[in-house]
């Protein structure tokens, strides 16, 4: 009995040094912490530029620059007096 009762206090000593949640991984824990945090931090401007993006493109009050830019890149549209110059990729 008091075998089973020491083997089981070194086992949850042990577990409690070196297991997933132990003493050992606390420095991996705050690691993964800290570049969780930094990845949220990308993902927040990432998401106020498309917030912003999609204020402007509000059906009611569009902006005009950004409607213009969208109908010339996704729609090769031009207006009758715009001359269109093609350029040829420069190699690398």
């Amino acid at each position: 009995m008091q075998f089973a009762a020491l083997g089981l206090l070194l086992l949850m000593g042990g577990l409690a040094i070196a297991g997933p949640a132990g003493l050992l991984a606390w420095s991996e824990n705050l690691r993964l912490l800290d570049q969780r945090n930094s990845q949220i931090a990308v993902l927040e401007e990432q998401r106020a530029a498309l917030k912003n993006r999609v204020a402007l493109l509000d059906p009611n009050n569009a902006d005009p620059d950004l409607v213009g830019e969208l109908l010339r890149g996704n729609l090769n549209f031009v207006h009758p007096d715009e001359v269109v110059i093609a350029l040829e990729p420069q190699p690398e």
